[in-house]
């Protein structure tokens, strides 16, 4: 029975490192999302960074391990981070367009509101969507740039 248990847990772990989680929730409702972090930015006092892409996308997976590693105090502090998965340029287009079309230059890609869903920034040149090149130093200048521009 003892080895039996082991072996299950072995191809649980196995299957969880295989499969890692997925920064792109292919499934969510991307608009509830954006309003819960609407309203989560609105009482801890902060922006709405909201940022596009898609989990094949590798300068997408690039630019999250970077806002997760050296940029991710200072984004904590000054942002609520909703994502939203674009699939293949056919999945939560509406949204994108509300906000100037970000995703028009490529993949990742960001924008800043305020917590009444005023649009302060969107990149509109494809600033992040070579964030694999950008290096965690110059993702975190990007977003230190982003917020010092929009306090």
């Amino acid at each position: 029975m003892k080895k039996l248990i082991a072996i299950c847990l072995s191809l649980f772990f196995s299957a969880a490192l295989a499969n890692p989680p997925q920064p792109y929730d292919e499934t969510a409702d991307a608009q509830a999302e954006l309003n819960k972090a609407l309203a989560a930015a609105q009482a801890a006092n902060k922006k709405v960074l909201v940022i596009f892409g898609a989990n094949w996308c590798k300068d997408c997976l690039e630019l999250d391990k970077s806002i997760k590693g050296q940029s991710a105090a200072l984004i904590a502090s000054k942002f609520v981070v909703v994502k939203i998965d674009v699939g293949q340029f056919d999945r939560n287009l509406g949204i994108a367009n509300r906000y100037e079309n970000p995703i028009k230059k490529g993949i990742p890609a960001a924008v800043v509101l305020k917590p009444d869903n005023t649009l302060l920034y969107a990149t509109k040149a494809g600033e992040l969507s070579n964030a694999r090149k950008m290096s965690d130093q110059g993702i975190y200048d990007f977003f230190s740039q982003v917020a010092s521009q929009h306090p």
